[in-house]
């Protein structure tokens, strides 16, 4: 049974979904996810493999030992639970909520590109939570913090930030005339 076909902004929508959908991503998330369970998936369809929980459940326990109860079902409710878990296991190693997907994505084919958005940004907060696992994509950048000397601090409060008051780049006022302004000539009434 295919989808009902969508109309107007619906239309737009999923067309711009599946522009920014990139399948390069998609099979890197794959193998990510089978080398840290050290299992293949069951299907060779990217979301059917995850629409029942099972497999982001296996690797969110490997993640996190003992995070969360394996639940096979062909029951949408229980099949939609463990893909909530999972969600649950992401935020607990870091992952923000903007990252995520919503379990309707993933679910209903909604939008597969932030589900593979989120099993890549999972990788990297994983290994920096401490887990061994490689890293899809860049490494998260460390907190650096600049501490300054009371005598660079007060230094620094005598200079003039030019771009900040308005530096006009060299321009000037030459050109301009002040005083009064005539404007179509002079005026007939005023004649001396």
């Amino acid at each position: 049974m295919s989808a009902p076909r969508k109309y107007g902004i619906d239309r737009e929508i999923a067309a711009k979904l599946a522009a920014k959908y990139d399948v390069g991503r998609e099979v890197e998330a794959r193998e990510w996810i089978e080398a840290v369970i050290e299992e293949e998936f069951p299907f060779k369809e990217f979301q059917p493999s995850l629409k029942d929980g099972v497999i982001l459940c296996k690797l969110m326990n490997k993640l996190i030992p003992g995070f969360t109860k394996i639940k096979p079902s062909k029951m949408p409710f229980v099949q939609m639970e463990n893909i909530a878990k999972f969600l649950e296991g992401c935020e607990r190693l870091g992952c923000p909520k903007h990252d995520l997907f919503q379990t309707i994505d993933l679910y209903e084919n909604k939008n597969l590109g932030q589900v593979v958005d989120a099993i890549h940004s999972l990788s990297r907060h994983a290994a920096k939570a401490g887990c061994d696992v490689p890293i899809l994509g860049p490494k998260l950048a460390d907190k650096h913090e600049v501490e300054f000397t009371e005598e660079v601090l007060n230094a620094g409060k005598h200079i003039v930030n030019t771009f900040q008051y308005g530096y006009t780049g060299g321009a000037n006022l030459s050109g301009v005339r002040s005083g009064r302004r005539e404007i179509g000539g002079a005026d007939p009434e005023r004649a001396p």
